[in-house]
């Protein structure tokens, strides 16, 4: 079953990431309760549809989601969608639109803020890729893409799309480099995830191209994105 499935990556994410004990992640990870709440009530979304049993069962999630929130200062709403294996570490508010799409594997610290923006048929919200960590009161709104294993650095406010293994920071965000995520995202046998590792070359492959760049080597094959980064 999907849902158990779903809540069981996001307990071995908290496992993976340092918590010794399964009390520990039951018990002390209120990220986790959060996400528990937010996988049953997205599968009342998408699964039930009978009459009767499904606005009670809407209406009793809705309760205990907000108690969740005014306990934790999470808010998960159920329409937004989220791949399984969520991290959220600390305690304090973390808010998602309902139109968020988050990927598999992702960080979310505290006091980070994912929310629409924008006019007409630029009004939207992000979508965020897989093994993505967003720092410390990050900042995304708008219609924009966050591509695989990117960084968000703490407080940036990020209003355009990232690039795949982008380490952003600042207000407004820029990029500082291409080292990617993969010293923040912890997951079980991450060492072996194909994606995982052909994304480290390619995030290696970038900041040599970066480095190239920055020192006159071949400025032809320097991407248009590293020959960005070089004029910050």
């Amino acid at each position: 079953m999907r849902l158990l499935g779903d809540i069981h990556s996001d307990y071995r994410r908290y496992r993976a990431t340092g918590v010794a004990s399964w009390a520990g992640v039951l018990i002390c990870s209120r990220g986790f309760w959060a996400t528990c709440c937010y996988r049953i009530a997205r599968a009342i979304v998408l699964h039930v549809h009978i009459p009767i049993v499904r606005p009670c069962l809407r209406a009793g999630c809705l309760l205990v989601q907000l108690a969740v929130e005014i306990v934790t200062g999470i808010s998960l709403p159920p329409e937004c969608e989220i791949g399984p294996g969520l991290y959220i570490g600390h305690f304090g508010p973390v808010i998602l639109n309902s139109g968020v799409r988050l990927g598999h594997n992702c960080n979310l610290s505290q006091g980070v803020t994912v929310g629409i923006a924008g006019r007409g048929p630029r009004r939207g919200c992000p979508i965020i890729g897989d093994r993505v960590y967003i720092g410390v009161n990050a900042v995304l709104i708008g219609q924009i893409e966050i591509g695989n294993d990117a960084a968000i650095g703490a407080g940036a406010v990020v209003t355009k799309s990232v690039a795949a293994c982008a380490v952003v920071a600042g207000n407004p965000a820029c990029v500082i480099s291409y080292k990617g995520s993969f010293d923040f995202v912890r997951y079980d046998n991450m060492d072996f995830d194909p994606a995982r590792l052909e994304a480290l070359v390619s995030s290696d492959r970038l900041s040599q191209d970066a480095v190239a760049g920055r020192r006159g080597h071949n400025p032809a094959i320097v991407p248009e994105r590293i020959r960005a980064l070089n004029h910050l």
